[in-house]
């Protein structure tokens, strides 16, 4: 008879497994709670100057978060073109701290990425008319034939390509959510499009930088 590795209080394996198992989704719930209430309060009473100041004081996290509001459709306080480049400002050491530059541009992908998948889920299980009826979702119906007229036409591809444009960006999710496209192929292909935007606008800031405009 063999006993799991689970059940034997002295196997390390075990333990670990016992302990994601009990504890690993509170640990997340608590941190994506922590991380909503900062996003709050942003939202709720921000501005560009605070959202500046957040970046200052709590560095990636903070960017982190601020990107979920930006994929959510829900930064409305300050330009979501200008994050990256202050992050860059606020906490690279030099334009040739790529370590640095290079982990802002990743969250801020991700964290736009889990934002949009969040707005993707909502749309995939509650339709057109219950988002177009929210006050926070401030996109008309005529914006919103439009985008799906985009997805109808030009399909998955047109997810990666609108975020990696800058007035585009996250346009095509509630379509990709209405259209219900598998929740991986979402995830990839909205994490691509955010990963070369986030790029783009990172190198674009360097080359300002490296001009000594600043």
């Amino acid at each position: 008879m063999t006993t799991d590795v689970a059940e034997e209080p002295g196997n390390a394996e075990g333990g670990l497994r016992y302990a994601l198992a009990e504890y690993g989704p509170l640990a997340v719930a608590v941190g994506f709670a922590v991380l909503a209430v900062a996003g709050i309060a942003l939202f709720l009473v921000g501005d560009e100057s605070l959202a500046r100041a957040f970046l200052d004081r709590y560095g990636v996290p903070a960017l982190f978060a601020i990107l979920i509001l930006e994929g959510a459709m829900l930064l409305y306080f300050a330009p979501s073109e200008a994050l990256v480049p202050a992050s860059i400002q606020l906490l690279a050491a030099s334009t040739s701290d790529y370590a640095t530059i290079a982990t802002l541009v990743v969250a801020a992908a991700v964290g736009a990425t889990v934002g949009q998948y969040a707005l993707f889920t909502l749309a995939k299980r509650t339709g057109r008319d219950w988002l177009l009826d929210r006050t926070w979702f401030r996109v008309s119906e005529d914006r919103l034939a439009r985008f799906e007229g985009w997805f109808d036409r030009w399909g998955r591809a047109a997810v990666p390509v609108s975020n990696a444009l800058l007035f585009t960006r996250g346009m095509l999710t509630v379509p990709a959510g209405f259209a219900e496209m598998s929740d991986r192929e979402f995830v990839a292909l909205s994490f691509v499009g955010s990963v070369a935007f986030q790029s783009w606008l990172a190198l674009a800031w360097l080359g300002v930088l490296s001009l000594g405009v600043f």
